[in-house]
């Protein structure tokens, strides 16, 4: 016989073996990515003037763009804004290959697309209207994506730049460009002091304000203007808001290059020891 066993009758003793409750866990917050830091590699060689930003992702996707030495083929890549970037040797070839041409442009020609019936100025860009004495040699390849870097109206002449170049387009019509533009105006009408002071500074167009010009008399009937914006149309619209009509407009510098003996109606390449 068990001598543990209960004695006949007695209930057995109920052993009741309690469960610590359990504790909910909380979730862990879902984690995010963090975002990456620094500018657009695309963005930091637009500004620095290497290239434009498209130019810029087409390298990043052919694997020709290096920060801090590394290649870069990501589109969207982000960087420190003070990183080391560079183009492979062949991204700068392509970039030495690019033509800029000066133009002087006649009356009768729009400087974009064709409109109205009347032609663009790029038809002018051929062998047979290139300056004489030029030493680049015009190539039909130079035509390719050639586009105005500015404009110059219809019923102007003087410089007018085309270029197959980013860089040069975004230093000249890009939004912080500084560049300035120069141009004899002939004019009839009367101009006083005040008026005078108004060309320079105090006109507003479209409802903005104008960057302030200089401007000043190149002898009894010519004004000379030189301005660092280009709206349309900006110097007559300037001129008729002081009782002055516009006669005659030649466009003469763009920054640091010249309109100079170029020949009315021809063209030649920008020369490597000219900058804007």
């Amino acid at each position: 016989m068990n001598d543990t066993a209960p004695p006949s009758g007695a209930k057995p003793k109920i052993r009741v073996v309690r469960r610590a409750a359990a504790v909910p866990v909380a979730a862990a917050p879902a984690t995010q990515a963090p975002a990456q830091a620094g500018e657009r590699v695309s963005k930091l060689l637009a500004a620095r003037g290497l290239c434009s930003r498209r130019e810029a992702d087409a390298y990043i996707e052919r694997g020709l763009v290096f920060v801090n030495g590394e290649r870069v083929t990501q589109l969207g890549t982000r960087c420190a804004p003070d990183a080391r970037i560079e183009l492979a040797k062949e991204a700068n070839a392509e970039q030495e290959r690019q033509a800029t041409i000066l133009l002087h442009k006649p009356v009768g020609y729009v400087s974009g697309q064709a409109e109205d019936g009347y032609q663009p100025a790029v038809v002018l860009i051929g062998p047979d209207t290139q300056m004489a004495g030029d030493p680049r040699r015009f190539q039909p390849r130079c035509l390719k994506g050639l586009a105005p870097a500015g404009r110059l109206d219809i019923d102007s002449t003087g410089l007018l730049v085309l270029t197959q170049d980013g860089r040069v387009a975004r230093q000249l019509i890009g939004e912080d460009s500084d560049v300035e533009k120069e141009y004899l105006v002939r004019v009839e009408g009367r101009l006083d002091e005040r008026g005078l002071k108004l060309l320079n500074h105090g006109l507003s167009l479209d409802g903005k304000a104008l960057r302030p010009a200089k401007v000043s008399w190149q002898n009894d009937d010519q004004l000379r203007f030189i301005l660092k914006e280009g709206k349309k149309r900006q110097i007559r619209r300037m001129c008729e808001l002081v009782g002055l009509r516009v006669t005659g407009l030649k466009r003469v510098r763009i920054g640091k290059v010249k309109l100079g003996d170029l020949p009315l109606g021809e063209w030649r390449f920008l020369r490597p020891d000219e900058k804007f």
